[in-house]
């Protein structure tokens, strides 16, 4: 059949999961020496070829012999037994057939005439009988059970020499693109690699998930955008392995061979699956094996390695999981759990939504969050501790809507607080503190007053306040007095910080006050409406009669100090308002225009809290308050 007219597109990412299950069968089982079977799976059922004991054993140290000659043997009326009527056993050591019961030493005295006995001894008692343990003929495991230490050494001892094991698909990762650069390369190319080159982190990621999957994954040479060395890369993969991945390509650019390689093969099965990310994804055979194309964004990746790579490995391993728990067993976590929406998330009509999420607990209610959602993002990936997968039909979830969340790392939400507030480099470094004592802080950055509404509506346990009341001149008390009017919340100041002007290193425009963010052709990077730095700055324009719409890049917005510092740095913007420490580690320069106050505020009936008891252990840290004070424009007092 042609391939372009049997190529489905634009399918679920269950049937493209159906489509690889039909064309390839699983694989054959495989015999596997038991001494090196540790691990392994079972395909088939094991039966022992020996009973364990073979022979009659003793149970204990002491006496073999015939129970009738102790039958009336006590304490008060011991018996004597000639030397020719006993003999001497180790436990597991064989009773001769002439016995038929074991006495313990302890019942015992040897002498010159003979053993003395003063218990009697019933027949059979401190013997182990033939078969006991295990019966020749016995089945002693099943297809699917793992053959742990245990059982690999009763299987020893049953006379089994080798098992049966599932099949592990061998699989081959070929990443592609003249983009690409080798972890070597990324390494050699300096503090700033060349632009338009990335480095090949998807095959780190890959051999991640395998790993976690108990599977081996092998990697190929980069290969690049050439349709031959494509082709020959396959023929390779096709000649060695089971299975082949093929890394990007799977787009429409002009370097994008993948599909175009696998239709000339009469292979190209389907491409473009409803579901992001993970889009671009296809699925193909080449000389019979099969080649699944992973797109190359690092979420993509992972994504389709999850929903479709794992389920059809386990289909070629004979080891296929209900559909409805495929991917509690591709994540690696145990049943779904469920959450509420601290904010409102949609979705595309018509695709399988998957969701990066960071999960808290306040009072008895679950809440999660989205990180970013862009393909690209790592940090996210690395940070979210849980995946939500919205269904293909669902299009808005309003905020407090109840959503099912599969766990990707350990969760103590009983020791996590929820920070909800301004960003501040000083405040991370402190909940990598808390870290350290056992608890944890989940951070979401909304600026200052975002921060405060958050605690009002009951959606975190602290927030961060440095906000400037430009009537009174006055930090923070207004806006506490507004959104906590009874009183009810703590507060502490953590430290003083200088807010200014970040400028490139040499201040080439020349900038020293507000005032000279109004001269034509300067580039502002702002932050976003609710940060106490935002306000600060139209606080300061307004003091000089400035009108925001008339500054560049006024409605740019960055939620934090190193956003909008490194839109300085790489040359995007020529000024921006933040602290110092985030122009310090750019190596930026900084014109200070203010000492602010920051505080961390919290409703009182959470002070028990063991993260926030721990959060306030770590205030008085010496290793911290000097990790701080080197960051720069930290003050404790003014």
């Amino acid at each position: 059949m042609d391939s372009a007219l049997s190529c489905r597109e634009h399918l679920p990412r269950e049937e493209a999961l159906q489509i690889l299950r039909d064309r390839f069968a699983p694989l054959p089982a495989r015999p596997v020496p038991l001494e090196q079977a540790s691990g392994e799976v079972l395909a088939e059922e094991v039966v022992g070829a020996r009973n364990v004991p073979h022979y009659p054993a003793a149970a204990v140290d002491g006496y073999a012999l015939a129970s009738e000659d102790t039958a009336q043997a006590s304490p008060a009326r011991p018996v004597l037994l000639s030397r020719d009527r006993f003999c001497w056993v180790n436990t597991g050591g064989a009773v001769p057939p002439s016995c038929d019961a074991v006495v313990m030493v302890e019942d015992t005295s040897e002498g010159p005439d003979g053993l003395v006995v003063v218990r009697a001894t019933p027949r059979g008692q401190n013997v182990r009988p033939v078969g006991e343990d295990v019966l020749a003929g016995q089945v002693l495991a099943r297809p699917g059970d793992p053959v742990t230490p245990a059982l690999q050494a009763l299987l020893l001892c049953a006379g089994v020499r080798e098992i049966s094991a599932l099949p592990k698909p061998r699989v081959l990762f070929i990443p592609t693109g003249d983009e690409i650069l080798s972890v070597e390369e990324w390494f050699r190319s300096g503090a700033t690699p060349p632009p338009g080159t990335v480095v090949e982190s998807n095959s780190t990621l890959l051999r991640g998930l395998f790993r976690g999957w108990g599977m081996d994954l092998h990697v190929h040479p980069l290969v690049p955008d050439d349709p031959v060395q494509i082709r020959q890369a396959l023929d390779e993969g096709a000649e060695s392995y089971d299975v082949v991945l093929l890394g990007a390509g799977s787009a429409k650019g002009k370097r994008d061979h993948s599909a175009s390689v696998l239709r000339e093969g009469g292979g190209l099965l389907f491409r473009w699956l409803l579901m992001k990310p993970g889009r671009p994804a296809m699925g193909g055979a080449w000389k019979g094996k099969p080649v699944l194309v992973l797109p190359g964004f690092p979420m993509s990746t992972a994504v389709v390695a999850w929903g479709l790579v794992h389920p059809f490995l386990e289909h070629l391993a004979s080891s296929s999981v209900p559909s409805e728990e495929e991917l509690c067993s591709s994540l690696g976590c145990g049943e779904p759990q469920e959450c509420r929406l601290l904010v409102p998330l949609s979705s595309a009509q018509g695709m399988e939504d998957w969701v990066r999420l960071k999960c808290a607990r306040i009072r008895d209610q679950v809440v999660a969050w989205p990180l970013s959602t862009g393909a690209s993002s790592l940090f996210a990936l690395a940070e979210c501790d849980a995946l939500g997968v919205l269904p293909r039909e669902t299009l808005e979830l309003p905020k407090g809507s109840p959503l099912s969340f599969y766990p990707l790392k350990r969760m103590d939400l009983d020791r996590t607080v929820l920070f909800q507030g301004s960003d501040d480099p000083a405040f991370q470094r402190l909940a990598s503190r808390v870290r350290l004592r056992g608890a944890q802080v989940a951070i979401r950055t909304v600026g200052s007053l975002g921060g405060l509404a958050a605690l009002a509506r009951g959606e975190a346990h602290l927030a961060a306040c440095h906000l400037l009341d430009p009537q009174t001149g006055i930090y923070n008390d207004s806006f506490l007095a507004q959104f906590d009017p009874q009183g009810q919340w703590w507060r502490r100041r953590l430290y003083y910080r200088e807010q200014g002007l970040i400028v490139p290193s040499g201040n080439p425009l020349g900038l020293r006050t507000i005032r000279d963010l109004a001269a034509r052709g300067i580039r502002l990077a702002n932050r976003q409406p609710g940060a106490g730095t935002r306000v600060l700055l139209d606080h300061l324009l307004g003091r000089e009669g400035i009108p925001p719409a008339g500054l560049e890049g006024y409605d740019i917005q960055c939620v934090s100090h190193m956003e909008a510092a490194n839109r300085v740095a790489s040359g995007q913007a020529d000024v921006t308002l933040g602290i110092r420490a985030a122009a310090e580690a750019l190596g930026l320069d900084f014109i200070s225009l203010a000492v602010e106050p920051f505080e961390i505020v919290g409703p009182r009936e959470f002070e028990g809290h063991p993260a926030l008891e721990a959060l306030m252990s770590c205030l008085e840290d010496p290793a911290w308050r000097l990790q701080i004070e080197a960051l720069g424009g930290y003050r404790w007092s003014l």
